[in-house]
């Protein structure tokens, strides 16, 4: 007897309703835009919409539509053609005032939005966007964490008053302290080790805890063994690939690709930019922020005479504000903030609520018990890179910049939890937006970039969708012709399952590449397989003389444990690929994994459910087309 639960009727029901509704948005293109972002001190406002179109028609292009998000502009084009000429003309329009980057922008319906249902995500290869290869600067790392524990062994021996005469880095990156002649050098050395190891545990996961300590005479030696180095150019790689990501979150690329490569490169993919330029300023041109103390004294004069105190260190405050003196001792650096977000101060002005870890924020509250009513300043360093022509060559060159936030006045006892003011709406936010997202252990250099244009990612998607669509008819007519009215089953099953997993990947935004296109016609392959199976197990039933229904019963009975094995082994395979894989086998893994299990419940399950709608009532039925 052939039976079909009705309860399986209702779930194949609303699997069907819920994978078209979550498929149906990557029927809907992007549209082509370019997207306009206020500098500092200018703003979104209909005067700039005005200059847009006065831009663009003078480059003989009509927009589909310009609209605001946010802060930002978005100028919709119907074509990358159009889309190429608007970027040339509004950059030369807006100048150095606003960004001009390329953008795609979603067209999906607010009510598909509202339900959840959005576009499968398209890797770099469809999409088109930028790809670099950055090198981290392994010496600046080892150089920042040395001078580092210079420092904090300079403020121990003060602080717990033990007299010295010299604190020195060796060039096999030693730290020899000279301590006073009758100074006990036990209790120096004690007081060294908690210190420092506090300072590295806290900081970089256990580095600081490794390092030696010798005393001889009066000399007590620090001592950076091999180990602690590796953790430190280690320590630095992982946590610029922290900083990456959250950076890369708070501009809001979708499906990015940040990895490790080898022992000192970092990978960066963003599909959808296409402004190698507006992308490195993103996520590269920051290396560092840094608190600093001002030291007191006119800055002018002193680089005019070249009489610097030994503490200090010449800046140049932001917008040629001139020259300052900051402490060559950080305070707090990026690398060591928990939170920052924008709010007020006292007099209803922009301000940034910054908190610090607890070792940095102990930091804070001693220098501030001391120094209320002094200034202190925050430190943007960054290394921009830089192309110029040497007898017609290239030459590429890192430009490192370094300026210094307007000071602002210590007014209280502060630690953990203080507040930058001074600062206008727009820099609150961006300076919020870095302090989020965290300063970079290590500065590092672009050595490889390459930019996948859209229009070939778009020759990508038709290519790959091409061969997808041929695979499904080539299957399609073999079925219809081979197996009848089993094999318009068998389409069905595949078609909707073609379905499922566009639905699958849209609902929780895995990543489309071409590779995947490659597993998606893998999937269909299997899905054929699974479905032969059960169709020659009926055709086996039948020239035994097992009356018709019964032969669809026992075929489908019979197979079904043949596939879930079959299948089982296949997406063991497709996991393993996904966990130890990267790149393109991970696109490749994604899809077939997804494949496979949506294949499995539609050659058994739906089919099934198709059989025995189409046969099921059909009491006396002599024979099947089949």
């Amino acid at each position: 007897m052939l039976e079909f639960p009705r309860w399986k009727y209702v779930l194949i029901l609303i699997v069907v309703l819920a994978s078209a509704l979550y498929a149906l948005p990557n029927l809907y293109p992007q549209d082509p835009s370019v997207q306009i972002t206020a500098n500092r001190g200018f703003t979104v406002d209909d005067a700039l919409r005005g200059r847009i179109e006065t831009a663009l028609t003078n480059a003989g292009v009509k927009p589909k539509q310009i609209e605001v998000d946010g802060t930002t502009m978005l100028v919709r084009l119907p074509g990358l053609d159009e889309q190429t000429k608007a970027n040339d003309a509004l950059r030369q329009a807006l100048g150095e005032d606003y960004l001009v980057a390329l953008n795609l922008a979603s067209t999906v319906p607010d009510w598909l939005g509202k339900l959840g249902a959005r576009p499968m995500v398209q890797g770099l290869d469809l999409q088109g966007g930028v790809h670099f290869v950055m090198q981290v600067d392994q010496k600046a790392a080892l150089d920042k964490r040395v001078e580092g524990y210079l420092e904090d062994t300079r403020v121990t021996l003060r602080d717990k008053r033990i007299r010295y005469t010299a604190v020195e880095r060796r060039p096999d990156n030693t730290v020899v302290v000279t301590l006073a002649d009758d100074e006990n050098v036990a209790a120096a050395q004690q007081a060294l080790a908690q210190t420092l190891s506090a300072r590295g545990n806290n900081a970089t996961m256990g580095a600081g805890s490794g390092l030696t300590y010798q005393a001889s005479g009066n000399r007590i030696t620090i001592g950076l063994p091999q180990a602690e180095l590796d953790q430190i150019a280690s320590d630095a790689i992982e946590q610029n690939l922290t900083t990456l990501r959250n950076r890369v979150n708070e501009i809001g690329v979708s499906e990015p690709i940040i990895q490790r490569q080898g022992n000192d490169r970092v990978v960066v993919q963003l599909p959808g930019v296409q402004d190698t330029a507006e992308a490195k300023r993103l996520i590269g041109a920051t290396a560092t922020l840094e608190f600093r103390a001002v030291v007191e004294g006119n800055a002018a004069d002193a680089v005019a005479s070249g009489r610097i105190p030994p503490e200090a260190k010449v800046y140049q405050l932001r917008d040629n504000g001139g020259p300052v003196l900051l402490n060559k001792r950080v305070l707090a650096s990026g690398d060591e903030m928990v939170n920052a977000r924008v709010g007020t101060d006292n007099n209803g002005l922009p301000a940034v609520d910054v908190t610090l870890s607890n070792i940095a924020g102990q930091r804070m509250f001693d220098y501030t018990s001391a120094n209320v009513g002094k200034l202190m300043s925050v430190v943007y360093i960054e290394r921009v890179p830089t192309v110029t022509m040497v007898d017609g060559k290239e030459v590429r060159s890192v430009r490192v910049r370094e300026e210094a936030l307007a000071p602002t006045r210590i007014a209280g006892v502060f630690g953990k939890n203080f507040q930058t003011t001074g600062l206008e709406k727009t820099e609150a936010e961006n300076l919020a937006k870095l302090l989020r997202a965290g300063s970079l252990a290590a500065p590092m250099d672009f050595i490889e970039e390459r930019v996948v244009g859209p229009s070939l990612g778009a020759e990508n998607v038709a290519r790959g969708t091409k061969a997808v669509v041929y695979s499904f008819i080539f299957a399609l007519v073999f079925f219809l012709v081979y197996y009848r009215m089993f094999g318009l089953i068998t389409c069905v099953a595949l078609l909707l399952n073609l379905v499922m997993v566009v639905a699958v990947m849209s609902m929780f935004g895995a990543t489309m590449t071409l590779p995947g296109f490659a597993g998606l016609a893998l999937t269909i392959g299997m899905s054929v397989d699974a479905n032969v199976l059960i169709n020659e197990r009926i055709r086996e039933e039948l020239r035994a003389g097992v009356p018709p229904l019964a032969s669809i019963a026992t075929g489908y009975d019979k197979a079904s444990g043949t596939i879930f094995d079959s299948n089982m082994t296949a997406l063991l395979a497709g996991v393993a690929l996904y966990a130890f894989g990267t790149g393109p086998l991970k696109g490749f893994a994604i899809t077939m994994v997804i494949g496979i299990a949506t294949s499995v419940f539609t050659a058994v399950t739906v089919s099934r459910g198709l059989a025995t709608l189409i046969y099921g009532r059909r009491r006396k039925l002599k024979s099947l087309a089949i």
